[in-house]
């Protein structure tokens, strides 16, 4: 446990090290083209007919990954014409709960999502997913993914997912709203909330979230403290060094509630699911949108940025605290197979085939920005935006980090923690109260 943040932060360096080199120029290297049409010698091409179910957060039609799906999905089911997939596309909260509820029956879809490390685990305690070792060695799949990315999804030696992408978070500004509101890009996180205040002042949403999913005002919230901490608050709670009512949890809940309270986001903001919060940004309604960089395909082919409107910054320090360099880190959401499936075999093959695709076809729609699978392509010259190579760049700085707060604490922590910064939206509290709603709650689920 303590070393999860450490292998992330080697995962990305490889990633930066495996994409942004060959984002400006000249490296004629694939994307595994040759095995992209491979898997398990043709699955069930002419056996009995199977139909598989595919619950994926790709409901957005905005978004490049939700043609991407469907175009592998219409490709495999022409190649295997007694394979029906079926697609149930929801947004990250929705599939989340439905995913609890099917679980809790042991009804589970073929193929579902689900979140690294300690929001995977008891789902892999409970025996409900297929080991996917064999088909990955198989394959030779395992050889696609960014090295060490793999380990957040096995548990015991067994490799339980497959993630889609490996990303960090940043903040993606619209150049022409901070023009006409007369605002520079802030430096400071104070800067950041008079910023906010000028762009409210000035008839323009500041920025933009959706947290009626309320991960995401968590992931903000985690930059903040990853900035009056530094790395690894969490993990010095989980190691019995700090408490959650340490002086540095209580000035990031201070800071996030400044925030709020400068009218920094949209009005009803909890009432906006994550599609929707990303669409006010990425309709030129809000002129700043904190989020993973696995944000950047939806924004790259919008049209908020036409004429290279759109640029990102680092989240910078918070009362003078933190380096901009330390970022959120986030490995993905990845796509795991039910152990019972009644179609195992062909729902193996179908989930190997997609993977060996999914870089291929996210370049081709300009999605591959944080994509978990080297990709050895010149984005630049395939026309993706200077926001986009700007974002690859990013990561080429990474010096550190951590990541979610729901993807180290229990489930049951979690869960306080995420009601407990969404409130923050609709009234305020004393950063010492959240912090002691924060340890109590830790300490109830951490029983022995």
């Amino acid at each position: 446990m303590a070393n999860k943040t450490t292998k992330v932060l080697s995962v990305l360096m490889a990633g930066a090290l495996a994409t942004s080199l060959t984002a400006c120029g000249g490296n004629n290297g694939g994307t595994n083209e040759g095995a992209a049409n491979g898997g398990n010698n043709g699955g069930n091409a002419g056996g009995e007919k199977a139909t598989i179910t595919f619950q994926n957060i790709y409901p957005d039609p905005s978004d490049p990954k939700y043609q991407m799906i469907r175009t592998i999905v219409a490709n495999y089911e022409k190649d295997h014409p007694n394979v029906k997939i079926e697609l149930d596309s929801l947004n990250t909260d929705q599939q989340k709960q439905k995913l609890k509820t099917q679980a809790a029956s042991k009804e589970m879809p073929d193929i579902t999502i689900v979140n690294p490390a300690a929001q995977m685990q008891p789902f892999v305690e409970a025996d409900l997913f297929a080991p996917l070792n064999e088909m990955v060695e198989k394959n030779g799949l395992n050889d696609t993914f960014q090295e060490g990315l793999l380990d957040y999804y096995t548990f015991d030696g067994n490799l339980y997912a497959l993630p889609d992408g490996n990303n960090i978070g940043l903040v993606y500004y619209n150049k022409a709203l901070f023009q006409q509101a007369g605002v520079e890009v802030p430096t400071t996180f104070e800067g950041m909330v008079e910023a906010a205040k000028t762009l409210k002042a000035a008839g323009i949403t500041p920025m933009a979230i959706g947290e009626k999913d309320s991960w995401t005002g968590s992931f903000l919230f985690m930059n903040i403290l990853l900035r009056t901490n530094g790395p690894g608050f969490l993990q010095s709670v989980v190691d019995g060094e700090k408490t959650f009512e340490d002086p540095a949890f209580a000035e990031a809940v201070d800071a996030f509630q400044s925030l709020v309270q400068a009218g920094a986001f949209q009005e009803g903001a909890t009432s906006f699911d994550y599609n929707a919060g990303e669409n006010l940004f990425k309709t030129g309604k809000a002129a700043m949108y904190y989020m993973g960089s696995w944000a950047t395909g939806g924004i790259e082919t919008s049209e908020v940025n036409k004429d290279d409107n759109i640029g990102v910054f680092k989240f910078p320090t918070v009362n003078g605290k933190g380096n901009p360099d330390e970022f959120m880190l986030a490995p993905g959401s990845a796509f795991a197979v039910s152990k019972n499936s009644k179609h195992l075999d062909v729902t193996l093959d179908f989930l190997n085939y997609f993977m060996l695709n999914y870089p291929i076809e996210a370049f081709k729609v300009k999605g591959a920005v944080g994509v978990g699978q080297v990709i050895n392509e010149d984005f630049k010259a395939a026309g993706y935006s200077n926001m986009a190579v700007q974002v690859l760049d990013l990561f080429k700085d990474v010096k550190g980090g951590d990541i979610s707060f729901d993807n180290t604490m229990n489930p049951g922590t979690s869960q306080v923690h995420l009601t407990s910064i969404q409130n923050l939206f609709v009234s305020k509290k004393e950063g010492a109260e959240v912090a002691k709603e924060h340890q109590k709650a830790y300490e109830e689920n951490n029983k022995k």
